[in-house]
């Protein structure tokens, strides 16, 4: 996906295009997170469509809950989307800061061949 050790630092317009493929692929993670939260809060906890929307957000968002949870299904659909929105939140930052994190290892990182000869 990226250049290797060996090869030149990719363009700036390579570099803004990994970006730029890099949030769209965050965005459709973020939404299908969101599309699940939504989906089971308003099946599973009985919310309406707004409330299931704003309690996903803010869960995902890691705000914490808004509304009371009335059933034992309820609670442990909230439990498991709560660590789920954890990880997610991980996996989008690692997704966005991937090719940052590659642009600024390969800009500076130093061949052995280009040393020389330090031991003199």
């Amino acid at each position: 996906m990226f250049e290797r050790k060996h090869e030149k630092l990719a363009s700036k317009s390579v570099f803004v295009k990994r970006m730029v493929e890099s949030v769209l692929m965050a965005c459709g993670l973020i939404s299908t997170a969101l599309f699940i939260g939504i989906i089971g809060y308003h099946y599973i906890a009985g919310f309406d469509w707004i409330d299931s929307l704003l309690e996903a957000s803010m869960i995902l968002g890691g705000m914490g809950p808004i509304n009371s949870l009335a059933t034992t299904e309820a609670k442990l659909f909230a439990s498991g989307y709560a660590l789920f929105s954890g990880l997610v939140f991980i996996a989008i930052m690692g997704i966005i800061l991937a090719p940052v994190t590659h642009r600024m290892l390969h800009k500076f990182h130093i061949d052995e061949n280009d040393l020389g000869d330090c031991s003199q």
